[in-house]
């Protein structure tokens, strides 16, 4: 089991003195895409800055951009449980977005999920490379096709890759496995527990791999 270790946290410095924390002030004014118009934060990763394990979602949804926090609305939630489940403590791992800014569709008073196109991954691509180059973990996580194309690009498939470590270009190894968004929408139907199981086995690798 992955436990927590107490203590300052990291400082994450680059080689050129760049530090997460420069990073994550710079993306507060990033124009790259449309997406900064509409959204009412940018949504950052957080976590240690020297984490072992880097989780990478697709983008923050509604109570994420309200909050300017990510993984805190439901997906968030049960992405905890099942990390607990499966024996990792959130608190080693730093978990971000492809995407830093909630993309929705209005309907009503209500804000829409409406997933990200392959151009605003790309244009976010420079934030994402930037918390790879500075967290240096030792596994990163993609919760989903989006997270997965953000960090392999199109040859990789969640539905035939899944529950496999592959390896970036640059030698990062990468566990595939969906997001828990998933398994929200299919709370309700028979194979919901098996559905859950499977994604906490998933998840059971990281340790196995980690150490």
């Amino acid at each position: 089991m992955l436990t927590s270790r107490k203590g300052p946290a990291f400082e994450t410095t680059g080689a050129d003195g760049e530090q997460i924390s420069d990073v994550r002030n710079d993306a507060e004014t990033c124009s790259r895409c449309d997406l900064y118009k509409d959204a009412t934060h940018l949504v950052f990763g957080e976590g240690p800055e020297r984490a072992r394990i880097l989780f990478v979602g697709e983008q923050p949804g509604d109570k994420e951009d309200l909050a300017g926090k990510p993984f805190v609305g439901p997906a968030g939630k049960l992405l905890d449980r099942c990390l607990d489940e499966a024996g990792i403590d959130r608190d080693l791992c730093y978990v971000t977005n492809a995407v830093k800014h909630f993309k929705f569709a209005a309907r009503g008073k209500r804000r829409i999920h409406a997933k990200p196109n392959a151009g605003e991954v790309q244009a976010c691509a420079w934030w994402l490379a930037a918390e790879l180059r500075l967290v240096k973990p030792k596994l990163a996580v993609a919760l989903g096709a989006t997270a997965l194309y953000s960090l392999l690009g199109r040859q990789a498939k969640v539905t035939r890759d899944r529950g496999t470590v592959l390896h970036s270009p640059d030698g990062l190894p990468v566990l595939v496995t969906i997001h828990p968004s998933a398994l929200l929408r299919t709370m309700d139907q028979p194979d919901a527990e098996m559905n859950r199981a499977r994604f906490v086995e998933d998840l059971r690798k990281i340790a196995d791999f980690v150490e």
